[in-house]
């Protein structure tokens, strides 16, 4: 098994949403299902992850507005 994506917790990282299904990346608690760890923020995204939802790119996502 791989280990999940290292990246440095920032506590001001935004979420990010899918412009396709509306799906929020959240940088607290990360993508376990494709070995993305909590506390890693959008900027720092592996090339090849996509929304867990509807595969859309990342490219598809904006800065969610609370």
């Amino acid at each position: 098994m791989n280990d999940p994506v290292a990246a440095p917790a920032t506590p001001d990282s935004p979420s990010y949403e899918c412009g396709v299904c509306w799906s929020v990346y959240d940088p607290a608690e990360g993508d376990l299902d494709a070995g993305i760890r909590p506390g890693t923020p959008f900027a720092e995204l592996p090339p090849y992850w996509v929304c867990p939802h509807c595969e859309a790119p990342r490219t598809r996502f904006m800065v969610a507005v609370a």
